[in-house]
């Protein structure tokens, strides 16, 4: 299996804005942090959409059903709104495990700053958002599913740290993880383990290029 993208783009006033849509395809189910079909389930399609810089709908869920019904997508899905660039989706594979990941920095975030620290520009929903997507070509189990969002979160973390980022993430990341819903299921996902240890070098390398990717852009003055 592997992460098969569809890229949609649209003209927002002077923005492209981009929207990836995987058509999952039946069977599977996905654990995720998105506020549209967040949570542990089945799941046949996920879209990440690109909405500006300064979005201010109050009512992204409904935003995101309305993108889904313009794709002509049904049942349950996964839904993530980014301000990130879209178009640079970056897709990376290790050992069967396929990681895409959209990488904006604007307000790169430690996950335990202190309680007086604001992040500066919070009050958009999507500041600069990192979306994750793996696809795992295998059964988990509940428990090893959460144990992969761990190993999602710790992969991009050692990523933007080693691309000269002060930061665990940005405070609107998000993180869906697809796997099989038959088969005998699989009960480890730490970094150690077969297939953890694969989502985590996929994850890793997907969230690393978009990092040096992004610092490149804002070098030349790119975004």
């Amino acid at each position: 299996m592997s992460i098969d993208l569809e890229f949609h783009s649209i003209v927002e006033g002077d923005s492209e804005l981009t929207t990836t849509v995987w058509r999952v395809g039946p069977g599977r189910r996905a654990i995720s942090s998105a506020m549209l079909g967040g949570g542990l389930g089945p799941v046949g399609w996920v879209i990440n959409a690109q909405v500006p810089g300064d979005y201010a709908r109050m009512d992204p869920i409904d935003h995101l059903h309305e993108m889904a019904a313009a794709h002509r997508l049904s049942g349950r899905g996964v839904g993530m709104l980014t301000a990130a660039s879209v178009s640079r989706t970056v897709t990376c594979t290790d050992s069967g495990v396929t990681a895409s990941a959209t990488v904006g920095l604007r307000v790169p975030t430690w996950a335990a700053a202190p309680a007086e620290v604001r992040d500066p520009e919070l009050a958009p929903i999507v500041p600069g958002t990192i979306n994750i997507t793996v696809d795992l070509p295998v059964a988990f189990t509940d428990a090893a599913l959460v144990n992969a969002v761990m190993t999602v979160t710790e992969a991009k973390s050692q990523a933007l740290i080693e691309a000269g980022y002060p930061a665990t993430g940005t405070a609107s990341d998000a993180v869906v993880v697809v796997a099989y819903r038959e088969g005998v299921p699989e009960v480890f996902a730490g970094p150690r383990s077969e297939w953890g240890g694969a989502m985590a070098r996929a994850v890793h390398a997907a969230v690393r290029r978009g990092a040096d990717d992004y610092t490149r852009l804002l070098r030349d003055g790119g975004l």
